[in-house]
């Protein structure tokens, strides 16, 4: 099976990235995931189920030691062709 999450981290900074959006990131960049776009209001990777699954438990526990004091994130099913 493969999955895309979509998440973000709060609170917002438009000046500069806090320390918990640049973990988070770091995290997906750095995770085994086919697809990772990350950007100043949301971020999706892609991958498969055990990959994903075990990034964003990596995500919400080292993002959340950041400093982060909410992180939104939603989990889709992606069907063979890649597409939800």
């Amino acid at each position: 099976m493969r999955l895309r999450v979509e998440f973000t981290t709060e609170p917002f900074d438009l000046d500069e990235a806090p320390r918990h959006a640049v973990v988070a990131r770091e995290i997906v960049q750095g995770a085994e995931l086919d697809a990772v776009d990350v950007g100043p209001f949301g971020n999706t990777a892609e991958g498969a189920s055990d990959e994903v699954l075990a990034a964003v438990a990596d995500l919400l526990r080292e993002s959340l030691r950041a400093g982060a004091t909410r992180v939104s994130l939603q989990v889709n099913v992606l069907d063979g062709e890649g597409d939800s």
